[in-house]
């Protein structure tokens, strides 16, 4: 793990400058990283229907970056990603965190959550890479 967190926002900002300073945020760790794929967790419905919205205008300037760099991009349900680390669809954040610090033997857990996730993404998409690897080789 090369380095994980979140991009904050100001709320106070207009929408149009957050979805700016996220997308200036992922090329600048992409440009730092130069990561070899994208892992990014499908629109989730939350009970507020203006977040959703918003986050999914969020997801849209990250896709924006990673396609403008080339990147494959790999997107999963959170229940996939949920799954593929702690073996349960339907995992807590907590749980979600508790694997992610296990799985890469980390010292502390990824701070706040939400960078867990990303990181669960993350591990999900290498995860899967794997498993195709393997069908492969068995052909």
């Amino acid at each position: 793990l090369l380095e994980c967190g979140v991009i904050r926002t100001r709320a106070q900002e207009p929408l149009a400058a957050r979805l700016a300073d996220i997308y200036e945020g992922v090329r600048e760790l992409i440009a730092r990283h130069a990561p070899q794929a994208l892992a990014v967790e499908d629109v989730f419905y939350a009970r507020n229907v203006r977040t959703t919205v918003v986050l999914g205008h969020a997801r849209g300037v990250v896709l924006l970056a990673g396609q403008q760099a080339g990147l494959p991009i790999h997107e999963y349900p959170p229940a996939d990603i949920k799954k593929a680390v702690t073996g349960r669809g339907a995992a807590t954040k907590e749980q979600v965190q508790f694997m992610v610090t296990k799985l890469l033997r980390l010292k502390h857990a990824p701070e706040p959550a939400d960078a867990a996730d990303g990181v669960a993404a993350a591990l999900a998409c290498v995860m899967q890479a794997e498993f195709l690897r393997m069908v492969e080789a068995a052909r």
